[in-house]
């Protein structure tokens, strides 16, 4: 019994000894797994890992390119969100910015700097001046205002002594160069994509920014609707001036509505002053044919009546935007003679009670044969000196000022040149002309560009010397220029 106890005690033991070394490989066993993990993952840690993302800086973005892309498309894609005017501008800081560029096609996959890009849209505001405020301004059209070379001669203009430039956002042709929402106008292109954009940039050169509408002459308007147009009194269809189709009637409420619209919005996107050019009835073509709203809605009015009560509204709808307006008139008009103002409706004293500046075309080439002259372009200093002493009499006890548009091409003269600018411009000033506008329809201010220093170095014989101040142009600089 004592030996089969012995027995079955060694047998016991024997199990315990089983159970505890099975429990102990049981754990060894267990923590294979975790050690095996462990060797893993030094091996992980130990080969490269993938860069991290790169993060934009401040003012910029960053895109990786697909095929297919330029500088200049990518450029063009991004230009709405930069502080650039034009995609040529854009495209070059790209340059600048990107190590990796080298010419204009990029290869899939590049990452490219995006510099100049804006948190939010600019948001312009007029910078106020008085309405003596001695502009020295040239004149852009649209299109050449939104481009490369229109931004060369807005720097050009500045540096020879400019203060202003006058731009179209409408042009005589109906053209609007500005994105504008209007019932009547629907899709167009806008040379100028951006308007607030474009005054920042002109605020930020230390310029006077002056949006030029051509008022009433509007073809495009005309064909897209011709109910709007001067009706023939003979067939009641758009009457046409010389065979032309281009006249809305300007006694037409939504005529006048929708360029009333449009300077609006100008001055709601910083320009500083509205200039309307054409605001006018039709002065050529068959006179007795032609047929308006107002023959009937209010028999007893006259054209000049028209033109008056249409300055009326639209001196007080801009007046509380904080902008200026001038009104461009036919140099002619300072004679005063019954024919023409029975045809424009630019009555002198009338329209000076609506307005800040009033801007007579007194380009000497354009008075055919009058006062004796059979070559008037060759005569500026009479025909200019004629005109301003003219203008200041009609417009005596008002409190318009008188900034007058000089002859800044070359048409029906022969003494074209530097000092022609000069001599316009002194005379203008001596006979009570504040400031002046220089036009060209081709933007070439070679002449002017040559005079202004002459002018300038002549401190207060020319020009007083009106500036923008100091202040603004720091205040407005604009992101990335």
């Amino acid at each position: 019994m004592r030996g089969h106890g012995l027995k079955l005690l060694i047998a016991a033991a024997g199990l315990v000894l089983g159970l505890g070394l099975f429990s102990f490989r049981t754990v060894k066993a267990a923590a294979e797994p975790q050690k095996a993990q462990l060797v893993d993952t030094s091996v992980t840690v130990g080969k490269p890992l993938p860069p991290e993302p790169r993060i934009a800086a401040p003012g910029t973005a960053l895109y990786e390119t697909r095929r297919g892309d330029t500088v200049v498309s990518v450029a063009r894609h991004y230009l709405g969100q930069t502080s650039y005017l034009t995609s040529s501008e854009l495209a070059e800081a790209m340059g600048g910015s990107n190590e990796n560029l080298h010419g204009p096609f990029l290869k899939a996959g590049q990452e490219l700097v995006i510099p100049g890009i804006l948190n939010a849209p600019i948001a312009e505001k007029p910078v106020p001046v008085a309405k003596d405020f001695e502009v020295r301004a040239i004149y852009l059209t649209g299109l050449m205002a939104g481009s490369d070379h229109g931004i060369k001669i807005v720097k050009r203009w500045r540096e020879a002594g400019g203060n202003a430039v006058v731009f179209d956002i409408k042009d005589s042709d109906g053209a609007v160069n500005i994105p504008f929402e209007h019932p009547l106008i629907g899709a167009h292109k806008a040379p100028i994509r951006d308007l607030p954009k474009y005054t920042h940039f002109l605020h930020s050169q230390g310029l006077h920014a002056i949006a030029r509408i051509a008022m009433f002459r509007d073809e495009r308007l005309v064909v897209a609707h011709p109910e709007l147009a001067v009706k023939s009194q003979k067939t009641g269809q758009p009457w046409r001036e010389n065979g032309k189709l281009v006249w809305t009637d300007p006694s037409q409420v939504e005529v006048q509505e929708y360029d009333i619209a449009l300077a609006v919005v100008a001055a709601e996107a910083g320009a500083d002053e509205i200039q309307f050019d054409y605001v006018r009835f039709p002065a050529e073509g068959d006179q007795k044919d032609a047929r308006f709203t107002y023959q009937k809605k209010h028999p007893e009015w006259q054209r000049s009546d028209v033109i008056a009560d249409f300055l009326r509204r639209a001196y007080t709808s801009l007046h509380p935007k904080g902008v200026l307006l001038s009104l461009d008139v036919f140099g002619v008009m300072a004679w005063q003679r019954p024919v023409d103002l029975a045809h424009t409706g630019q009555d002198i004293v009338r329209m000076a009670k609506y307005c800040d500046v009033l801007s007579p075309m007194i380009y000497p080439s354009h008075f055919f044969k009058m006062d004796g002259y059979d070559k008037p372009g060759d005569a500026p200093e009479h025909f200019i000196g004629e005109s301003m002493e003219r203008f200041e009499e009609i417009t005596k006890g008002s409190e318009a000022v008188i900034r007058p548009w000089l002859q800044a091409f070359a048409w029906r003269t022969k003494t074209y040149s530097p000092k022609y600018i000069e001599v316009q411009v002194l005379t203008a000033k001596n006979k009570g002309g504040v400031g002046f506008l220089f036009w060209n329809a081709n933007n070439d201010y070679s002449k002017p560009y040559a005079a202004m220093p002459e002018m300038k170095a002549a401190k207060g014989q020319y020009f007083r010397g009106d500036e923008l101040p100091a202040v603004l142009k720091a205040e407005v600089a604009v992101p990335g220029r």
